[in-house]
């Protein structure tokens, strides 16, 4: 028996006869044009929806030139780093929360000795509280506290200073003691957080940022 079957070329996404063979087929001639015919067109249907990404990010790219594509995407990979870069620029000095988990940690001197300290991680319906227990142990006076949140993120900053005498850290090994044992409450807080199950998503905070103040001069012992 001859018979005649169909190769699909790559290259052009069309079903080609291929050279006549003699002998049984294990699969039907039309079977197998109905599997090519479908991967054909599901190759074609894939070419297209890449050439419109495409071009999609040709008018996105602030250029007159025809680029073939690894041109293209490097040119939008320059463009999203700079985006980027611009968009770090503008937050600074700003209480934005971040996508990374971190607790910093630093000291500076306005008349009497202060510690700057910042906590960023994801929101749960405990962590307000279990900030504050943390920051009351301490033995330092909270001057201030400002919380910001982005979706489900949260970043809360603190300024602390000697809750006895402030003027009587005045010897580096203290100020150090004491701004490790800072960066170690506020982590133990946040590790806290991470190993706890999932809260629900409807506990989360709304995606609109927002600013309040729940620390101030006179809710701290003296």
């Amino acid at each position: 028996m001859v018979s005649q079957t169909l190769m699909l070329d790559a290259e052009k996404g069309e079903l080609l006869k291929a050279p006549a063979r003699i002998g049984k087929m294990g699969i039907s001639e039309a079977k197998a044009f109905a599997a090519l015919k479908s991967h054909s067109e599901a190759e074609r249907r894939r070419r297209e929806r890449i050439n419109a990404h495409l071009a999609t990010l040709r008018g996105l790219v602030p250029c007159t030139e025809k680029m073939d594509k690894a041109t293209l995407l490097a040119a939008v990979i320059s463009q999203v780093k700079e985006h980027k870069k611009n968009a770090l620029e503008a937050c600074k000095g700003l209480l934005v929360p971040m996508d990374d988990d971190e607790v910093k940690v630093e000291t500076y001197f306005d008349g009497t000795l202060h510690f700057k300290a910042s906590i960023c991680c994801d929101y749960r319906p405990e962590l307000l509280s279990d900030l504050r227990n943390a920051i009351d142990a301490l033995p330092l006076k909270t001057v201030s506290a400002e919380i910001s949140t982005l979706g489900s993120r949260l970043k809360n900053e603190f300024v602390l200073t000697n809750r006895r005498n402030k003027n009587a850290l005045d010897d580096a090994g203290a100020i150090q003691l004491l701004t490790n044992s800072i960066h170690q409450t506020l982590t133990s807080v946040m590790e806290k957080g991470s190993a706890s199950p999932k809260y629900s998503p409807r506990t989360k905070l709304p995606n609109k940022r927002r600013r309040v103040t729940f620390f101030d001069s006179s809710s701290s012992s003296s």
